[in-house]
Order: C-alpha cells, then structure tokens, then sequence
C-alpha cells in the first residue's frame, strides 16, 4: 500500500465529530465512562455509541470486571492500534491548530481531501479514485468548504475541455508537508 493511500485510510479513521476527543482524553480520564463523558460534555448515549464503534474497530478495549477500579463500572482502555491512532490525532490536533480553520477532522473527509492534495491528486475523478469510498457529492462538498476556508484553490482548464484542477493553497501547503513528515513518522 502506498503511502498516500496509508494517510489518506488514517485519517479517514480520525474523521468525526468525537473520534479524536475520545482518544485524547480516554487515558487522562482513567478509562472510566463518567470522567470521560464529562470532560467530552457528550450525551451518554453517544459516548456509549462511540466507544462501541471504536471497540469494533480495535482502538480501545473495554476491561473485565477484574481489571477495573470498580467492578460494577465499565473502564476501557486504548489498544497497540489506539496507541498509534492517538498518536496520529495529536499530529493532526496540532495541525489543525496551526491551520487556525476550526476542527477538520470534525467532518467526514476534511483530511482524506487534504492529505489526496498534498499527494498532487488535483483532478475530481483522480481524488475520487483515491480515496474509494465517499460518493462524488461528498468530494464536491468537501472541496467547496475547503476552498471556502481558503485551503484550497481552484484553477479553471478550458482545453480540451472546461474542468477545476485542485491544488492547495499557499498557505496550507507547508502545514501538510509537516502533517505528512510527522504521520509518516509514525510508521518508523
């Protein structure tokens, strides 16, 4: 697998709204569901759906009633493959603290569409190929919002026929060379 495809499969992991609190805030809350739910300010409902998806995915494991603080009470903890994706949302926390747009990986497909840039996939349909799954409005949403956030540029190609081409903008650019140094980073 190259490594475009690595990157792009990694963050599309880290994608939604509580995927990366979660994991930078389950060790610093002991594990336990209260703390953790508190400290997020989420619904229980959807901390519990969560944590169950990222159980299902390998990133955190739920303890046994023997390795808890307090038998009656659920306690989980991150797994090797959450260790690695903590380490992967830190490097894309930091990044999106210098990007100064919000919180990307907060939508679905914000840094699959970033890292496919960076990688000089600057047509639709190569965007598209790469990152497999998203449907064709889902790119074209992302692509609009990230140019309306200034971290993308559009450039129109009349011949042969009319077409965007996709480029990062100047700004984004160095901030992605330095996501992409410090995720591959993380592969060493």
């Amino acid at each position: 697998m190259n490594q475009a495809v690595q990157l792009v499969n990694i963050t599309r992991d880290l994608s939604g709204k509580w995927m990366i609190p979660i994991l930078l805030n389950v060790e610093s809350s002991g594990g336990r569901f209260t703390p953790l739910k508190n400290a997020l300010q989420i619904a229980p409902s959807r901390l519990s759906d969560n944590l169950i998806v990222m159980c299902t995915a390998g990133l955190i494991q739920q303890q046994s009633p023997f390795e808890r603080n307090h038998p009656l009470l659920p306690e989980y903890k991150l797994t090797e493959k959450g260790l690695f994706m903590k380490e992967a949302a830190l490097v894309l926390s930091h990044s999106e603290e210098q990007l100064n747009k919000g919180f990307l990986a907060g939508k679905a497909w914000n840094w699959p569409v970033l890292i496919a840039l960076y990688y000089e996939y600057h047509e639709f349909n190569s965007i598209r190929r790469l990152l497999d799954k998203p449907t064709p409005r889902i790119i074209s949403t992302r692509l609009n919002q990230l140019h309306n956030q200034e971290l993308v540029e559009k450039e129109l190609i009349s011949k042969p026929r009319p077409k965007f081409n996709y480029l990062l903008s100047k700004e984004a650019r160095p901030i992605l060379q330095m996501t992409n140094q410090n995720l591959s980073g993380l592969f060493i």
